[in-house]
């Protein structure tokens, strides 16, 4: 295993995210699932710059990026954006790509529970299908029920990724399925070789290490699946907006640069905020202090 961390917590040029992770010890990135952002040309010698190498990529999915919407354009148009992604991941070496079928803070459907699970397999076909001719591995994540109503649990997308084929994985993050799975460990024991990319945060989304989570248990199981894998950091803190916390003077960044709306508004809606450059480089160090003993 090696530490990994993604980069649509604080949008920022990319080089300087590279800078910091390189001298904090990690060894590869996940990229935000943005391929407007990213000219594989221009980042190539940057990842070579700092010796960090592309794990993936996971999509971002706001605005109308829905696999399972009511609209079959907007289905379309989904399942060409997560290609694109997947591309860019393939040309920067990457060998996963996440994904999360519906739109992240969806929660109420728009059609019924058979059209929306066969519109699901259908564009994960499709998009796994590419996926295998560039070498990445897809790997369907499930979210808590705050942020998703369709893939919550591991047995779900065990069954997805089943029904969709073409060595189609499970993206296993343990602050989600913390919440939804009754057993996390036995969940991870039973998704065993499915297990295609690990997220960590702790329990209470801050950094590993920074709440109650165990994770020398955690990597322990882990390990027993097999799994020899990117495991990628993904803290996305609360902003404490009340007296105790100063109205997060020292969490959120002062002035809003290098973010789309629709990134913005992604990290909102997580409900957080812009971290600041210096609260976001101590969550990324702790992060690190805590995972890089369990990295083999």
């Amino acid at each position: 295993m090696h530490l990994s961390t993604h980069t649509w917590m604080r949008p920022e040029p990319l080089e300087t995210t590279l800078k910091r992770i390189s001298r904090l010890g990690y060894s590869s990135i996940e990229l935000a699932g943005e391929p407007a952002l990213y000219s594989v040309a221009e980042v190539r010698p940057l990842l070579a710059k700092y010796n960090i190498k592309c794990w993936g990529a996971v999509t971002t999915q706001y605005g109308s990026r829905d696999l399972i919407a009511s609209d079959g354009q907007q289905r379309q148009d989904t399942i060409k954006y997560m290609k694109e992604v997947v591309a860019l991941s393939a040309g920067l070496g990457g060998q996963i790509v996440t994904v999360v079928p519906s739109t992240v803070g969806k929660l109420v459907p728009t059609s019924t529970p058979e059209n929306e699970w066969r519109w699901a397999v259908e564009g994960l076909r499709e998009v796994a299908a590419f996926g295998k001719e560039k070498g990445v591995r897809i790997a369907l994540e499930p979210l808590n029920r705050f942020e998703t109503y369709f893939l919550n649990r591991t047995d779900q997308a065990l069954a997805l990724a089943r029904e969709v084929g073409y060595d189609c994985g499970i993206a296993f993050d343990v602050f989600h399925l913390a919440l939804e799975e009754r057993d996390m460990y036995a969940a991870m024991r039973a998704c065993g070789r499915h297990i295609a990319n690990v997220h960590v945060a702790d329990n209470n989304r801050l950094a590993p290490g920074d709440g109650s989570f165990d994770w020398a248990k955690i990597m322990s199981v882990l390990a027993e699946t097999g799994y020899d894998g990117g495991v990628a950091v993904e803290f996305m803190p609360p902003i404490d907006r009340t007296a105790v916390g100063n109205f997060g003077q020292d969490q959120l960044e002062k002035e809003i640069t290098d973010v789309t709306p629709g990134q913005l508004q992604f990290i909102i809606d997580h409900g957080s905020g812009l971290l600041s450059e210096s609260y976001y480089t101590e969550l990324m160090k702790r992060s690190a202090e805590t995972m890089l003993p369990y990295m083999k």
